[in-house]
């Protein structure tokens, strides 16, 4: 039984994806500290910040809203990861290993609204 936030395996993940991507960007040129560093950071963060304030609010609805809010930031922060992948600031192999942790979590991000769903229309 889910009885907090911190019980979701996708919250987990998103925290745990958010800190590769901090000690990732940390290695990125010192020009980029407040763009594109700032940004994909922000971006990280906030999925697993919406998962949590979603699972907080009173009602199914508004924690669906906040999951699609976090699938939005997810998209946001691949986006980035691509483009530092195309500037030459993340390597091939950590590009894959971030994109591919942040494909699982937006399947269980996908999973995650699918049951809110359903248990909104119960």
């Amino acid at each position: 039984m889910i009885t907090n936030y911190r019980d979701l395996q996708v919250w987990r993940k998103a925290l745990d994806w958010a800190e590769a991507i901090y000690r990732a960007t940390g290695r990125w040129p010192r020009e980029e500290r407040f763009g594109l560093i700032s940004q994909v950071r922000r971006s990280a963060l906030s999925v697993a910040s919406n998962i949590a304030e979603g699972a907080a609010r009173c009602t199914t609805g508004e924690f669906l809203q906040f999951v699609g809010i976090a699938q939005g930031s997810l998209a946001e922060a691949e986006t980035q990861l691509l483009l530092a992948q195309r500037l030459g600031y993340l390597a091939g192999r950590d590009a894959n290993d971030l994109l591919g942790s942040g494909s699982e979590i937006s399947r269980m991000l996908a999973g995650l609204a699918s049951s809110l769903r359903r248990r909104k229309n119960a």
